[in-house]
């Protein structure tokens, strides 16, 4: 044996094996009548009934009749077929060729069956039957799929042993079986391996979808590009999907915009999922009034339309309009599942409505049935941590009938951290460390809370245990987009100072805040140091050198966005209201909890974040 869901929007072209091309046939008016029936199957029962017909005709237990090889496929790759009803007509061939292997092949994988698959192979070996160039695409389908990457390398190396290695539809599936399995430089190594004259637009779009897959969204956009400077080449919608996965993440509008352009002009129709994968784009790069007047014209909509739109709503901060979509979808008669409920949740954790979100919780469970999972169990500790609830988060983690993840316990321990619940927050951060956590984050936050409490011994004590595990804190960054490329700012990095125009721009702005009334909050700054290093540091953070390159590059009507890894802090939010006012701009800041839209001074999240 060669080896003893992932669903994704990539569907690779493969090579179609025609069964007319075997040999050539003089139907007789019998098989003829077959085939019609067969063709016009809709479901088992009338497929057993043509099987019926086959089989009082003396059809069957022929591998050169066309009737039983036509039967095998529709059983076996209909939507509605059935692969035990396909196996029982696959044991009476007495002689199965190529055709009928692949066939049988092709329906495992259908039904997400790699091992059935690679015991068809094994005994398409056995009985020597040669592999062709369409019984490969098939099962590494099947390997891209489970994301079985043992099983996929062993069928690389079978697809060199039986000459295959340069056939266009067999790299084409290695690579979108390395992408999907997480392995970009196998991937990236089949398709530099091929000559440009052999790559096809479906090579393309699986290049593009396993730097997708592997969330190397920068490269993804760098490939599409490359792919659209091609003159001779127009992307289809599941290179698309990809791209805007990359906007999405990248918060590149104007790249996402782009996009949509390029598809309005190139198809005659955009179907759900590619709409509903436009709004997702919208909402996640700030874009809400775009993304509320799409949603508003899609003439179809399903759940994951609600659920998306649901979800952007509660990220802006716009709970009661989240919630007023939900009562939409409900009237449309959706059910809600457990993906819309966590929207739902979201929406009310954002807007601090605690009594509500714990009455939808219990909706959900009571009235739909719906299991929690442990990202609604994750929505009730953010709703209950925001609201200052947080020994009451403590006691439904402890309580939860699973166990927690480290997900939840720094929710939690964020939670204690906003609301300097010192002692809580030292018992969370245990419970973290006890989770043998792959980052330094629970010292880190643990240190902030000491030298915010001024316990600069115990700062030292934690700093010093996390040097000890070799784990190192992951600087905050911000990303801007200007002119279709995405810049990166780092806090405290002195690379920005080379950046033409950007000292001049701060000294402004620092200089205007001045007379507004700005005093930069240094409690933010948490280093035993004096007032004027402190009020330096505050002064490199990364939002702010980003909003320095927005103003200087970008246009005085245009919308300045920015997309930060992390939470930002109370000196930025109150620096960034400010600027709004004084360079009268609107600014877009999407941080890792939320959206922040600051316009004339004020902020969307009414300082509740």
């Amino acid at each position: 044996m060669v080896g003893t869901s992932v669903h994704h929007n990539l569907h690779l072209p493969q090579p179609q094996e025609d069964h007319h091309h075997r040999k050539t046939f003089d139907f007789t008016s019998g098989e003829q009548q077959c085939i019609s029936l067969l063709k016009k199957c809709k479901n088992i029962q009338e497929l057993k009934q043509s099987h019926c017909l086959i089989l009082k005709l003396g059809l069957d237990h022929n591998s050169n009749s066309f009737c039983t090889g036509h039967l095998l496929s529709t059983c076996a790759l209909s939507t509605w077929g059935s692969m035990d009803y396909a196996c029982l007509i696959f044991q009476q061939i007495d002689s199965p060729d190529s055709f009928e292997f692949n066939t049988m092949i092709r329906g495992h994988i259908k039904d997400m069956n790699l091992d059935e698959a690679v015991m068809v192979y094994n005994q398409m070996l056995e009985v020597g039957i040669q592999p062709n160039n369409f019984t490969y695409p098939s099962i590494l389908k099947g390997c891209a799929y489970l994301q079985r990457l043992k099983e996929g390398m062993q069928f690389h190396g079978h697809v060199f042993k039986h000459g295959f290695q340069d056939d266009v539809f067999v790299q084409n599936s290695l690579i979108n079986m390395y992408g999907k399995c997480g392995e970009i430089t196998q991937s990236w190594s089949v398709f530099r391996q091929m000559d440009d004259f052999d790559k096809s637009l479906a090579t393309w779009s699986a290049i593009i979808a396993a730097h997708a897959s592997t969330q190397m969204w920068s490269e993804c956009l760098s490939l599409f590009q490359e792919l659209t400077s091609k003159n001779y080449w127009r992307a289809e919608e599941s290179v698309l999907v990809s791209v805007l996965s990359s906007c999405t993440n990248l918060g590149a509008l104007e790249l996402g915009r782009s996009a949509h352009g390029f598809l309005i002009r190139n198809l005659s129709g955009l179907n759900v999922i590619v709409e509903t994968s436009l709004l997702d784009m919208y909402l996640k790069c700030g874009s809400l009034v775009t993304g509320l007047t799409f949603f508003e014209r899609m003439k179809v909509k399903n759940q994951w339309s609600y659920s998306v739109m649901i979800s952007g709503l509660a990220f802006h901060g716009y709970g009661t309009e989240a919630l007023r979509v939900f009562s939409e979808m409900l009237e449309k008669g959706f059910e809600p599942d457990e993906v819309v409920y966590v929207g739902v949740l979201t929406a009310c954790s954002q807007t601090g409505q605690v009594e509500k979100g714990l009455d939808f919780f219990k909706k959900m469970t009571v009235d739909y049935k719906i299991k929690p999972t442990i990202q609604h169990y994750g929505c009730l500790v953010n709703l209950m941590g925001k609201a200052g609830k947080v020994k009451e988060a403590f006691d439904l983690i402890e309580n939860m009938p699973m166990e927690a993840n480290d997900a939840l316990w720094y929710s939690l321990l964020d939670a204690c951290r906003v609301h300097q619940d010192l002692e809580l927050g030292e018992k969370v951060a245990e419970k973290l460390l006890n989770l043998n956590s792959q980052t330094p984050d629970p010292y880190v936050i643990l240190s902030n809370m000491y030298a915010k409490a001024r316990k600069w011994e115990n700062v030292a004590l934690t700093r010093r245990k996390m040097g000890q595990t070799g784990l190192m804190k992951t600087p905050g960054f911000s990303l801007i987009q200007v002119k279709r490329k995405v810049y990166k700012f780092v806090s405290n990095d002195i690379k920005w100072a080379h950046c033409e125009g950007l000292s001049d721009m701060i000294y402004q702005m620092e200089w205007q805040l001045k007379f507004e009334g700005y005093s930069p909050d240094t409690s933010e700054v948490l280093l035993d140091t004096d007032e004027d290093e402190k009020r330096e540091r505050l002064s490199r953070h990364s939002q702010k050198l980003a909003i320095a390159f927005g103003l200087i590059n970008t246009s005085h009507d245009s919308s300045i966005r920015i997309v930060r890894n992390m939470r930002m802090c109370k000196d930025c939010h109150n620096y960034t209201k400010y600027i709004s006012s004084i360079f009268e701009r609107r600014i877009i800041v999407r941080d890792r909890n939320r959206f922040h839209h600051f316009e004339d001074g004020n902020c969307s999240c009414k300082d509740y974040w």
